[in-house]
């Protein structure tokens, strides 16, 4: 199979979706990779390493696209990337459709064979290609808050670590998965008083177990929420409903209610956000103020440190990705139903139930067109 490997263009992102030490299993295999000029650099690998490797460098966005069977990136497709498919060729990356509806109509206009990461899930629920990068975003996101709590940067001027006499600050996270695990570690690490919401009962006995004395995981309800989230120095927004678009659990009114200057991260804005005001942002310019808090929405995080989170994905990616060159899409597809999960577009038809759900369209089992 001829697999392209695009440089990433969403601004501010230097990700890239495989590293020169994984191409080779695909080059030992029989297949070609076609790469971009210059699409490791921001990660730290250089196009040589990837030519001695066996990879060919390609000069040119529209060509890796013509060069290719299958299409391997990190971020959804732009517009203009879109008129660059060809007919039923496949697309493996992140693609979070429930909140891009003009991304979605334009690869069921393309035919893609659209599978995403996010929702590649094995039978125990967990999300395998996502938890890296949720791991990544969740630890950043107590660190970034606290860093806008600093006066200078608009915030109330708090520390949320615990000094001699004075009370830690309320960092509140209202999601339990891997993101929201992560960042109530992380903010338990810097010392603050945590409150993590989850509604799951077995999620909350297990995180219960294994998070620190300085995190209390309490029950998700509209009650526990409005009750926690008005006093958070720092809210973390860490909701997933795989596949499906985030709900709005935090309202205009009690975002209203929190005090000046408190920060709000809403690690769920790839999937349109769950507070209200949540707006996508870049890393140029991250932040914003509504209400009188300080937001920051960017839509991708883990792009901050980019060979770290290269690695980190693509040691989980590439499975997958062999398994499709080797026996082809369709082959996989039917064999594999933890990457059949994983479709959400399929030559012109939805088969991903949260995606059609949210633009209410129609919604084909995958089962059905393969």
């Amino acid at each position: 199979m001829k697999i392209g490997i695009p440089k990433e263009i969403k601004p501010e992102e230097f990700r890239v979706s495989i590293t020169p030490g994984n191409l080779l299993e695909f080059i030992h295999a029989g297949h070609e990779i076609y790469i971009e000029k210059d699409a490791g650099v921001g990660s730290g690998f250089s196009n040589h390493q990837y030519e001695e490797n066996g990879a060919k460098i390609i000069d040119s966005h529209k060509k890796v696209f013509d060069s290719a069977d299958m299409i391997l990136k990190i971020k959804e497709p732009l517009d203009e990337e879109i008129d660059l498919f060809k007919d039923e060729q496949i697309l493996f990356t992140y693609l979070h459709l429930a909140a891009n509806e003009h991304l979605t109509l334009g690869l069921l206009e393309k035919n893609v064979i659209g599978i995403a990461y996010e929702t590649v899930q094995l039978d125990n629920g967990r999300l395998p290609l996502l938890d890296p990068m949720s791991e990544v975003a969740g630890r950043m996101a107590p660190v970034l808050g606290t860093y806008l709590l600093s006066r200078h940067k608009g915030g109330i001027g708090k520390l949320i670590c615990h000094l001699p006499g004075l009370e830690p600050g309320n960092v509140v996270i209202i999601g339990g998965g891997t993101a929201g695990k992560g960042a109530a570690l992380m903010a338990a690490g810097l010392g603050a008083q945590v409150i993590l919401l989850e509604i799951d009962d077995g999620r909350i006995r297990e995180l219960t177990d294994i998070l620190p004395p300085n995190v209390s995981v309490i029950k998700s309800s509209k009650h526990t929420i409005k009750k926690y989230v008005k006093n958070a120095d720092i809210l973390i927004g860490a909701v997933l409903l795989t596949g499906a678009r985030a709900p709005i659990l935090v309202d205009k009114e009690l975002v209203a209610s929190m005090r000046e200057g408190a920060v709000i991260v809403d690690i769920a804005i790839d999937q349109g956000g769950c507070i209200y005001g949540s707006t996508p942002t870049y890393h140029s310019d991250p932040t914003f103020k509504k209400l009188g808090k300080i937001y920051y929405c960017v839509a991708n995080m883990p792009g901050t440190f980019p060979r770290s989170s290269s690695i980190a994905l693509t040691n989980s990616t590439i499975e997958y990705a062999q398994e499709i060159a080797n026996n082809g899409v369709e082959s996989a597809l039917k064999n594999d139903r933890v990457l059949r999960r994983g479709l959400n577009v399929y030559k012109g038809k939805i088969t991903c139930k949260g995606v059609a759900d949210a633009f209410n369209m129609e919604y084909v089992p995958p089962e059905k067109v393969l």
